[in-house]
């Protein structure tokens, strides 16, 4: 059911805005993976290092502020956060580019995750104010679809724009497409007026955060979590370099991680269908469970290989391998968020919830 707050005009804008604020996350990275190269040749890198992956690292690093920024967003308001992130993901963008140094991109880089982890934060919590029930669903469904279509296109936009012009350019794109972003906010209403917001001092939430860390489920979950980020976060950090300096094959990269890119899509709605049908534990055990038995599978291919799998086997199972855990990480992450807000927000309902991996 939709919130009667918002206008059915206004809901159509405000899925297309959110839609654009949350591909801020992945235009922040996958844009800039072709120029790579080209960064290692301005700052006098050679070839063989991976420190170009820790543009993407300290990236992913900052994201690591959700929990603080999904705290002030629930006691000061939506839009003051959002504003606020894409001004931090504005100027940390352009920091990049003016930067003397590799250490000097690396900060503003993190600084650029916090302010995309801001904005994430904050358009998940503005769907949730506005919709309900199969409204929400179908809302998200729509935004996740244009996130995830993002590694399709932007690899290639970023390998056609090195072909005009330079490096710097190129990771110029997020900054300049967050300042429409940021100016398109001010035509949203908010969403999470002061009545509703949180009263709650630091020190307490803090307090229980502390006592919902001691669940092991919750952990466990989290643990999960994680675990397949790292996963996702690495593939993503080094694809260029497997591709274009293992396989030799730069001129390939677009078209290879734009695959994988509809791959991983696919894969996303195929769970959501399961999750309906199954359940989110049962799914998430099904993509674990086929993750390992691809995983036994790369290794021995590259064991009988003798550890240099073929460029189709390699990426046929990666692409595999990467679907799986965009698939699983929905599930673990909406379960150690159903633990988190039972306790969190409805802690004295904890007791009448049953939670079982």
């Amino acid at each position: 059911m939709k919130n009667s707050l918002f206008p059915k005009q206004d809901s159509r804008e405000f899925i297309v805005f959110t839609s654009c604020s949350m591909v801020l996350t992945a235009l922040g990275i996958d844009i800039m993976l072709p120029a790579f190269s080209d960064v290692r040749k301005h700052f006098g890198i050679i070839t063989q290092t991976s420190q170009t992956a820790n543009i993407v690292t300290f990236f992913f690093m900052g994201q690591i502020t959700q929990i603080f920024f999904g705290y002030l967003t629930d006691r000061l308001g939506r839009l003051p956060i959002l504003r606020a992130g894409v001004i931090l993901y504005i100027f940390s963008g352009i920091g990049v580019v003016l930067s003397p140094n590799l250490p000097l991109v690396f900060l503003f880089r993190f600084m650029a995750g916090m302010g995309a982890a801001a904005v994430f934060m904050t358009s998940i919590a503005c769907v949730r104010d506005r919709f309900s029930g199969d409204e929400m669903a179908k809302t998200m469904s729509f935004v996740l679809a244009i996130f995830l279509f993002t590694p399709v296109i932007a690899p290639a936009l970023g390998a056609w724009i090195l072909h005009f012009s330079t490096w710097k350019v190129v990771f110029l794109v997020p900054p300049v497409f967050a300042i429409i972003v940021f100016l398109w906010s001010f035509r949203m209403p908010e969403s999470h007026p002061n009545e509703k917001r949180s009263k709650a001092g630091f020190g307490e939430t803090l307090s229980k955060i502390k006592n919902i860390l001691k669940d092991r489920r919750f952990l466990i979950y989290v643990t999960i979590a994680t675990l397949i980020f790292s996963i996702l976060s690495s593939w993503v950090s080094s694809s260029e370099r497997i591709i274009g300096e293992i396989y030799h094959k730069p001129h390939l990269f677009p078209y290879i991680f734009g695959g994988m890119g509809l791959l991983m899509a696919a894969f996303s709605f195929i769970n959501s269908y399961l999750s309906r049908k199954l359940g989110a534990k049962k799914s998430l055990k099904l993509f674990l469970i086929l993750y390992f038995i691809f995983s036994a599978i790369m290794v021995l291919g590259a064991v009988s290989q003798n550890h240099h799998p073929g460029l189709l086997f390699f990426f046929i199972i990666i692409a595999f391998l990467m679907a799986f855990t965009t698939a699983a990480d929905p599930n673990s992450s909406a379960l150690a968020l159903d633990i988190w807000v039972i306790r969190l927000v409805w802690p004295h309902r904890f007791m009448a919830q049953s939670f079982s991996l």
